[in-house]
């Protein structure tokens, strides 16, 4: 009996805690993400910060293409879409600094959900589009090393293969895990070879991790400096293109259908107005700023992550760079770990979001806010990381080597913990990115019809500069699709696994290009009203959760 009362009470406990906190999201979710704050926490990728991650230049009054957002999805949109037609005059918007939201702000894992997922995609999309989608989410590694090699920024970017470690703390966990990888290994044996289930003690000793876990999945993964990648893809865009450019501090505030006065989009700006027959959305977690029907199936959540010195004895097991973990401990959320492979090889962790369900989930879900971070996430993953390895792994505290850091203008922390910061991800109502065409229901916006941009267009069009590297452009093809207004967001965490290549996706989308991308992209991935209509955040947070 007592038992049967304890149960009952932890199964009541739990239930208040969740309604408590979806009572609290639903009044959030309803609410617009505005634009993001004038003054973020310092992330400490973004130091030393790109030669163009700020500049002055009066925007353009006319535009092929409008990006809102110059992250990871505006430079993938970009860059692919120019790589396809190099005339295209296309305009990004930034409210920051270049690539100062999540992408600047991230863990620069590139380690996708493969096994994991996979049994869900089966049963929810059937085998077809689940394997297209693993397929799609692995794509981004072999991307982000063809590109890198091919625009000779490999080692400026640190884009690399790594092991990537899923480290598992409860025998529960490890025990379904390893029944999802086997499923996952037999209907997918090409693309899964790599990966193994290893138990607690030889991993432990294997991979010099604590000895409490109870076992961990390991495999090919990637890490990058995602802020250098970009940025660094930004100035040769620049470079190339006359009829590129990239508006820093020139927020969108609002974007006027056609009308009378105007046959196309009207964008406002604090530094005037630009008109275009094609808006891409790219800004993720703001998404809905400009999408007021978006507002309840793209959620702002706010993420914390961390610079921290490793411990003295550690590099042998992280192999300084070359390894990188999610460790999952048990509950809805798990932490996630890269090594940069120079300078004092910092830890880059983040997570912890859902290590307090009554204030870190609560103050983060919801919030666009990253000029601050959840104190309760922060305490957990500045003080985890000794626990995670074990104590004897890691070793004494390095002595810190300041000497570097004194032409880079911020002076770290001295401690193991250099830096804290935060960033805005875009959850998914649904767990799947939004990519395409936004209908008119969901845009709130009529299009510009095709008839009346048909003549404008040809006046648009730039010379494209001389190549100065191995850019090779595909195809001289100069048209569009039909005019209207396209998003690619909502990756929900996984960012650096989904967004260049929904972004990629997006670019022959809008260039009339669809026949292209039929073998590759997910179609569940796609806008359509019926998936707007149907997905719901609180059934996502409820399938996360238990």
């Amino acid at each position: 009996m007592g038992n049967f009362v304890s149960r009952t009470k932890l199964v009541i406990g739990g239930a208040y805690i969740l309604n408590k906190l979806l009572n609290s999201l639903s009044k959030r979710i309803k609410e617009s993400p505005g634009l993001p704050v004038p003054n973020p926490t310092l992330s400490f990728w973004t130091v030393p910060k790109s030669k163009i991650s700020s500049n002055g230049k009066a925007i353009p009054e006319t535009a092929d293409i409008v990006v809102i957002g110059s992250g990871i999805t505006g430079t993938s949109f970009s860059y692919n879409a120019l790589k396809l037609d190099g005339s295209l005059k296309i305009v990004i918007l930034e409210a920051r600094d270049v690539c100062s939201g999540a992408t600047g702000r991230n863990g620069g894992h590139v380690n996708p959900p493969l096994y994991q997922d996979y049994k869900y995609l089966k049963e929810t999309h059937g085998i077809d589009v689940a394997k297209k989608t693993i397929r799609f989410r692995l794509a981004h590694i072999k991307e982000f090393l063809t590109i890198a090699g091919l625009e000779e920024i490999t080692e400026h970017s640190q884009c690399r293969e790594v092991d990537n470690l899923d480290v598992y703390f409860t025998e529960d966990e490890y025990a379904e895990v390893k029944d999802a990888l086997e499923l996952w290994k037999t209907d997918m044996p090409e693309e899964a070879q790599s990966w193994e289930a290893v138990d607690g003690d030889v991993a432990s000793k294997q991979f010099g991790l604590s000895s409490e876990i109870a076992g961990c999945v390991h495999g090919d993964g990637g890490a990058m400096h995602p802020y250098r990648f970009v940025t660094s893809l930004q100035s040769k865009l620049l470079e190339r293109h006359s009829g590129f450019s990239i508006a820093t501090h020139t927020p969108c505030t609002e974007i006027y259908p056609p009308s009378s006065s105007s046959s196309l989009y009207t964008l406002i700006t604090p530094s005037g107005r630009i008109t275009t027959p094609h808006i891409v959305h790219a800004t993720n977690a703001w998404s809905s700023h400009l999408l007021t029907p978006m507002r309840e199936k793209i959620i702002p959540v706010r993420g914390t992550m961390t610079a921290q010195r490793p411990g003295a004895s550690l590099s042998t097991h992280t192999l300084d760079g070359l390894r990188s973990y999610v460790f999952n401990s048990g509950g809805a959320g798990y932490d996630y770990l890269t090594q940069l492979p120079t300078g004092e090889h910092e830890l880059m962790f983040g997570g912890g979001a859902l290590s307090n369900l009554t204030s870190g989930l609560e103050a983060d879900l919801g919030s666009a806010d990253d000029s601050q971070y959840s104190i309760s996430t922060a305490a957990h993953i500045t003080g985890s990381l000794p626990l995670m390895f074990g104590l004897d792994n890691w070793g004494k505290e390095m002595v810190p080597n300041l000497e570097p850091e004194a032409d880079l203008g911020v002076q770290w922390s001295e401690g193991r913990v250099k830096s804290v910061w935060s960033g805005i991800l875009g959850m998914s109502a649904d767990g799947y990115p939004w990519v395409g065409r936004l209908p008119r229901k969901i845009s709130g916006r009529p299009e510009p019809t095709a008839s009346s941009t048909s003549a404008s267009l040809p006046l648009l069009r730039h010379k494209t500069r001389p190549s100065t590297s191995s850019y090779e452009k595909l195809s001289d093809r100069q048209r569009t699709a039909t005019p209207g207004e396209w998003i690619a967001a909502g990756y929900t965490g996984e960012g650096m696994v989904q967004a260049w290549m929904s972004a990629k996706a997006l670019a022959y989308m809008v260039l009339d290009r669809e026949s292209d991308i039929v073998g590759w992209f997910p179609e569940n991935l796609r806008v359509t009203e019926e998936r707007w209509k149907k997905a719901d955040v609180v059934d996502l947070i409820i399938r996360r959760m238990t």
